[in-house]
Parts: C-alpha cells; structure tokens; sequence
C-alpha cells in the first residue's frame, strides 16, 4: 500500500516545528476479547488527549493477548490488515483531537507474512507509514519467530506535526545500532512499544531484568542525545507477569515520568531543544568514527577471533 510522502528515511535534526511536546504512554492489561481491548484503548487515548497529550504511543500488540510465549498456536486469526480495524478507527481519533498515535500490532500483510508492526498515524488522521520490528526474539515464553516474520521496512523517522519520531518495538530496544540509526535520520523521539516481564516462579541468574530494560533505553538516549519513551503491558497473562513501569526519559537519560505496575496513562512534557545540545555538548554524533566500525556488519557471533 502507499504511504505518506511524510514519512521520511533521513531528516534535519531542525525540522521539528514544536520545542515542548506532550508524550502520552498507555500502558493497560489486556483480555482475551479484542473488541474489549479496542475499546479501553480508545477510551484511554481520548483521555490522554484531554490531559494535553500530543504523542500517544500504545503498548506492544495492544489488541491482543501476549500469544507469542505459547509456542505452537495458531495465532493467524489475531492478525489484521493495515488499513484495517485499528487504523480505522484509530485515525478518526487521531484527527478528531489532534493527537499523533504509535499503534503497535500484529499484522496480516500483503505478501502472505505476519509481521510485529506499528502504524504511525499524524495528528491529521492520515497514516504515515509502518515499521515492521527486526529483531525477533525465540526464547522460553518469548517465542515471536514462531509467528514474525522479520522486518522489511528501514529504520524510520516520521515528521508528524509534533515532531519527528521514530518507533521500535520491544526486543529492537537491546539494540544500540537500531537507535543509533534512528537519531543519525533525525528521530528526535524515540519511541520503545513493549511487551515484557517476568516468568512465574523464575528467578534469573542473570539480575534484575526490569532494572537491566530501563538501564539499556536510558543509555540509548544518552548515546544519541534524544528522547526515549518505552510503554510497558501490565498484568498476569498464563506464565508472564508484566512488569508495567512505562517511562519517558530525556536526552540525557533522566526519567521525567515513570508508571507504576498497574493500568495507567502517563504523560510528560519534553524540551526537545535539549536533544541538540546534548549531541552538540558531549559530541558523540560529531566524533563517530565510521571507518571504523566494518566488523559490526562483518562479523557474526561464532566467528573466530582474530
């Protein structure tokens, strides 16, 4: 399908219209009926929009029940097509109050795969364009390359009326390359839909998974000099307990806005002027060193050392 001549793949760091935007994040639980779900979420975005938010951004599958920690279900009839029912109804109600939506699904494409994307819709109901999620994880519980096919679509910046804005979903978040090309595009907010918690009964060797999935996003702004917002699930779905806790945080990686681990609607007003001078400031855009970084694309892990 044809997009926005809006949505666009490189940008001026100086295209953005609005200085201080109002970033909404709706974090919910989700039930097994999809109408229901559907129905809350619109609920909540008028809601957002009525407490001044320009941006709202929903939480990863928003529609749907997390199916993907199953790892054998026939998940087809969950899928929808983009135009479909959520742009649909969700463009009416970006143009009817203004608001730019990120609206993270699981779609039923054109050519006959299923991808993890999100629909940007600007704040004049038009559909900017898609992002389809890359990085697909296959572990205990978190089983999505079971049903995602990976990502066909680039590293996005789409300039909406608020500001120029790029989304990645969930597992995309643990990957410093996929935000490092989003801010070198001009994404001047960086937009993380997520569904992630913990395993009942599990305890990881590892750490404190929460503590660690804040931490990376944070550094991602820091590195970049932008923005970061990350919307989180809440509640108990079969073997996963959402930790919820989604949050905005500044260029420079301070949390302006944190939710707790129930259904909330959060919202923060960022300065993006900050974004340029942190990149101007600490310089980690200017002092890249390209010629460098070859073995990023050459080797693979298993490789041997050299």
């Amino acid at each position: 399908m044809r997009y926005s001549t809006r949505m666009v793949q490189k940008i001026s760091k100086k295209t953005a219209s609005n200085t201080k935007v109002s970033v909404g994040l709706i974090q919910t639980s989700v039930s097994e009926n999809i109408a229901e779900n559907m129905q809350k979420t619109q609920r909540k975005i008028i809601e957002a929009a009525e407490k001044g938010a320009q941006i709202i951004c929903l939480q990863e599958l928003y529609r749907t029940r997390y199916f993907p920690q199953q790892e054998k279900v026939d998940a087809a009839a969950l899928a929808e097509t983009i135009p479909g029912p959520s742009t649909d109804a969700l463009t009416k109600l970006a143009k009817k109050y203004s608001v730019v939506i990120v609206a993270p699904l699981f779609e039923n494409a054109t050519d006959g795969k299923f991808y993890n994307t999100a629909a940007v819709i600007d704040a004049d109901g038009e559909l900017l364009g898609i992002y389809r999620k890359n990085h697909i994880p296959y572990d205990p519980y978190f089983y999505e390359k079971t049903y995602f096919a990976e990502g066909n679509t680039p590293y996005q910046v789409f300039k909406t009326r608020y500001g120029c804005i790029s989304a990645l979903i969930c597992y995309d978040q643990w990957f410093p390359e996929a935000a490092r090309i989003c801010c070198l595009n001009g994404a001047e907010i960086i937009f993380y839909p997520t569904a992630i918690g913990y395993v009942k009964g599990y305890t990881s060797a590892d750490g404190d998974w929460h503590d660690a999935w804040r931490t990376v996003q944070r550094a991602h702004a820091i590195a970049n000099g932008v923005h970061v917002a990350a919307v989180n699930r809440v509640g108990e779905e079969d073997e996963l307990e959402f930790w919820g806790g989604s949050f905005v945080c500044d260029s420079f990686g301070k949390v302006l806005v944190e939710a707790s681990d129930q259904e909330e609607i959060v919202i923060a007003q960022v300065d993006l002027s900050k974004n340029q001078k942190i990149q101007e400031g600490w310089g980690f855009l200017r002092n890249r060193r390209p010629d460098t970084y070859k073995p990023l694309v050459e080797k693979q892990v298993g490789d041997d050392k050299p």
